[in-house]
């Protein structure tokens, strides 16, 4: 019979699993009254996990491990935090409400990692994580898909306003959902990868792995990638190819014993999921809108012939003197809609609440003080999920150090164009992906059954990602 303790560390898992399950479904949670909800259900976590680490004397030496591990990185977002609240405090932010908001949306995220770390210390429960991401992405990618293929054209709970004819999933921003499906099919390719036979190479074992009982696993990244795709979003699709040929090539290069193997699953991939299947769900449209992007005036003999359709670069280089005002402070987190409008030119005649680069936006937010130490953070779980691609020890260490790298590193290529970062489900998905680039070489193996079903016990596997392959 399960002891107390054991079962409030379950119901703290099965919650944390649910929080992050929750996040993209309102509207990205980029509204005030879910933003608030997303503190509260976190800060519920917080309170579940210290219960667990009160009720049960060994969960700290159980977690000790992953905990030394993402120690420095969670010091780093507190550091973050402590600048912000440094901000709000003192009166060096022009919107003090705002400031605050990111505060507690920032102290809510260092919280989220904290839990994280600690609670998905094992194998199987790494899996139960990386399992309810990729079902968090292909849910929100069949219906972005679903509605847009159907004409009905509804968010979760109402018609869609803009972005008509694109997947949004329950995202109102296209761009949202393509970041949110980067990190998600990251996490369900590194999956795949750690999953795989470590047999010698054969085209049975390689047929089995793509037709065989992980073909559902391939299926819901078939659905991620046709979901991409329709939301045609450039920077969306560039940054998530980009990411998989760079990690890709790097993991086919330094795993000699199983190069065959690996390069043919990756060409996989590419080739069955964008060019067969992702033809017939407007591969082509993307491809024009790539091909028609025009950030200049088109002009011929003093004539305009063609106006530019992309006017971000405008609003970069408008942004650049709020930069240059106060380079070490910045302006405040969350400043960037009340202090943008001095400094836009007559040309920019739409309203910006962001600066459409995360990197300019935090920089002008947050200063130099206050982003240094969230670059730090990310790069040190890229660094963290780099470490665990390189293990050649375990194939299964590598695989979900695969999916946290390639996944980090489109988020970071995709956020120069635009503000993923500034949207809270996908905010808070980019740290517990670097958590998750964390757990990847610190997390413990469960000691193998004996009997039957031991296979299946060595992979570490729950019922949850067992049904998803």
């Amino acid at each position: 019979m399960p002891q107390p303790h054991s079962r409030l560390e379950r119901l703290c898992v099965a919650a944390t699993l649910f929080v992050l399950f929750w996040l993209p479904l309102p509207l990205g949670s980029n509204r005030d009254w879910a933003v608030g909800l997303l503190i509260l259900l976190v800060g519920g976590l917080g309170v579940l996990w210290a219960l667990v680490r009160l009720a049960d004397s060994e969960a700290q030496v159980r977690q000790a491990e992953t905990l030394r591990a993402g120690l420095p990185l969670l010091g780093l977002l507190l550091l973050a935090q402590s600048w912000v609240a440094l901000q709000w405090f003192a009166g060096l932010s022009v919107d003090n409400g705002a400031t605050f908001s990111y505060l507690m949306l920032g102290l809510a995220y260092s919280l989220l990692f904290l839990v994280v770390i600690s609670l998905f210390h094992t194998r199987k429960r790494l899996n139960l994580l990386l399992a309810t991401l990729v079902v968090s992405g292909t849910l929100q990618a069949f219906w972005g898909a679903l509605m847009t293929l159907s004409g009905v054209e509804w968010l979760l709970v109402g018609p869609k306003t803009s972005y008509l004819g694109v997947a949004t999933g329950t995202f109102v921003n296209r761009n949202h959902l393509a970041g949110y499906l980067e990190m998600t099919l990251a996490c369900g390719i590194g999956l795949l990868m750690a999953l795989r036979d470590s047999r010698p190479f054969s085209w049975v074992n390689l047929l089995e792995l793509l037709m065989g009982p992980k073909a559902r696993l391939r299926l819901a990244l078939v659905v991620m990638v046709i979901a991409l795709v329709m939301t045609r979003s450039r920077m969306g699709n560039t940054a998530f190819f980009v990411s998989l040929l760079m990690v890709g090539g790097l993991f086919v290069l330094m795993d000699k014993a199983h190069r065959l193997r690996n390069s043919l699953i990756l060409a996989s991939l590419v080739l069955i999921d964008v060019l067969v299947i992702s033809q017939y769900f407007g591969l082509e449209r993307l491809k024009d809108r790539l091909l028609n992007t025009r950030l200049t005036d088109v002009v011929v003999e003093g004539e305009v012939v063609q106006q530019a359709n992309e006017v971000r670069d405008d609003v970069f280089a408008y942004t650049l003197p709020l930069l240059k005002e106060r380079p070490l402070v910045g302006q405040g987190a969350g400043s960037f809609e009340a202090v943008f409008p001095k400094y836009a030119g007559e040309d920019i005649r739409l309203h910006f609440d962001h600066a459409h680069n995360d990197y300019i936006q935090f920089a002008v937010e947050f200063g130099l003080w206050g982003t240094l130490p969230l670059a730090v953070f990310v790069l040190l779980g890229l660094w963290h999920a780099l470490r665990a691609l390189w293990r050649r020890d375990s194939i299964y260490r590598s695989g979900v150090g695969f999916g946290a790298a390639m996944g980090i590193i489109a988020l970071l290529i995709h956020s120069s164009t635009d503000f993923n970062l500034q949207i809270p489900a996908n905010a808070a998905t980019l740290v517990v992906l670097c958590a998750i680039a964390v757990l990847a070489g610190s997390h413990a193996r469960e000691r193998a059954h004996k009997g039957r079903g031991s296979r299946r016990d060595r992979l570490g596997l729950s019922p949850l990602s067992a049904t998803l392959g």
